[in-house]
């Protein structure tokens, strides 16, 4: 906004002085406008994202079985029919892949990993405030792998950016309305609604979400008012609300995982207290690591506050995630090697790598689980999908060891 002074040396000097605020609301514009005609025309009105089929080895890969088995079971007309190629290759949607796995879980349980009734619904927290450090790509890639082994589970986006949401075919403002984030299922008046009602299907079969937009940024506003109002209890309240959210559909989900905010605000403690886990993304350059130190010094500060205030701080593991990782960089090496010697197994023992197979994909708002091997060079896919499962599997056989399971 312009002073008097400047608008009278404006109307003087007959210079048009700019505002700062107009220029940058009509690049958003410009911007979202043009988002939105690159997605018409790559998925017309009426259609949805979707997902690639699997071959029948990948198919097989997922469940745990041999690629022989799996073509046992479709010549004996056991299970769903899978579409054929014309070169005689069986395809199989995620759908399908569920559907064999019910179908064998009938003789062997193991088949479902979905949790038991004495097993907790495992919520993990994805964060770090330093930006570029791979903890939107991590907490895609977690989400979708738990959804194709099996697991039920949801995905949300606490991040107004929103970038997770993006990933997964939402443009925040053209496909949300007020209260369709779960800022909707936490706020503290009498607008709140029900978090089953914000879910949203994906294309992964077995994988839901609740995106995010800038509306969640209304919750770092709202929560300072409702605790210099000194209601009684106020001090539980913020850091319980996700906690409270996610208790209403424990029935109906295994993994939940949370992408926070690159900030230490309410919204990112709240979702902390409601983790039963945390991974902490990492790129190791050494101005990440000093500022993955300051991250770690404020955490604990604030969590011990909410601790005093009776906020729950336990926790299944809380490991750290090396990403974008490039094993013939040197100085890369050296701080791994840090991090490694300092934190012994808090560090997963596996990195993600640094690959263009990921950033490939991501131009196209894909996961490296979503495009299939066939786009590209067959030595960059298989290196950089072996290291994504590595760490998954880790973090999977984490869940299961908290769960009381063998690995």
């Amino acid at each position: 906004m312009l002073s008097p002074t400047e608008k009278d040396q404006s109307h003087r000097t007959g210079k048009r002085v700019r505002s700062l605020t107009r220029l940058v609301e009509a690049d958003a514009d410009l911007l979202s406008a043009q988002l939105q005609e690159l997605r018409s025309r790559a998925f017309p009105p009426t259609a949805e994202k979707q997902l690639r089929k699997f071959t029948s080895g990948e198919a097989a890969k997922l469940i745990g079985i041999t690629d022989a088995y799996i073509r046992h079971l479709s010549l004996a007309g056991e299970g769903p029919e899978a579409e054929k190629t014309s070169g005689g290759r069986r395809l199989y949607s995620l759908e399908q892949v569920h559907e064999i796995r019910r179908y064998l879980a009938k003789s062997k349980k193991s088949y479902l990993p979905i949790r038991q009734a004495n097993e907790h619904m495992q919520v993990i927290a994805v964060t770090n405030f330093k930006g570029g450090s791979g903890k939107t790509t991590t907490a895609a890639h977690v989400a979708q792998y738990f959804a194709m082994r099996g697991y039920r589970t949801l995905a949300i986006d606490l991040d107004p950016q929103a970038s997770l949401s993006a990933l997964f075919g939402i443009q925040p403002e053209f496909d949300l309305e007020d209260n369709d984030t779960i800022y909707g299922a936490i706020r503290y008046d009498d607008q709140q609604r029900p978090l089953t009602d914000i879910i949203r299907k994906t294309y992964f079969h077995g994988l839901d979400i609740i995106p995010g937009n800038l509306e969640l940024q209304e919750f770092e506003h709202d929560t300072p008012r409702i605790l210099a109002e000194k209601r009684r209890g106020a001090e539980r309240l913020f850091f319980s609300r996700i906690a409270g959210a996610l208790a209403t559909v424990d029935d109906r989900y295994d993994v939940v995982v949370l992408d926070c905010p690159p900030s230490l605000g309410f919204l990112t403690l709240s979702a902390l207290c409601a983790a039963r886990s945390v991974l902490v993304t990492i790129h190791p350059q050494m101005l990440d690591v000093a500022s993955m130190s300051q991250f770690l010094h404020m955490t604990a500060g604030l969590l011990d506050v909410v601790e005093q205030a009776g906020g729950d701080a336990d926790y299944d593991f809380f490991r750290y995630v090396i990403t974008r990782y490039e094993p013939s960089d040197g100085p890369q090496g050296q701080i791994v090697g840090l991090m490694k010697s300092l934190f012994g197994e808090r560090v997963l023992t596996n990195a993600l790598l640094k690959s263009t197979a990921i950033s490939d994909a991501g131009l196209t708002k894909q996961t490296l689980y979503e495009v299939g091997r066939e786009y590209f060079t067959r030595a960059t896919y298989d290196r950089a999908i072996e290291a994504l499962d590595a760490v998954n599997l880790e973090i999977e056989d984490l869940v299961r060891e908290a769960w009381g399971r063998a690995p």
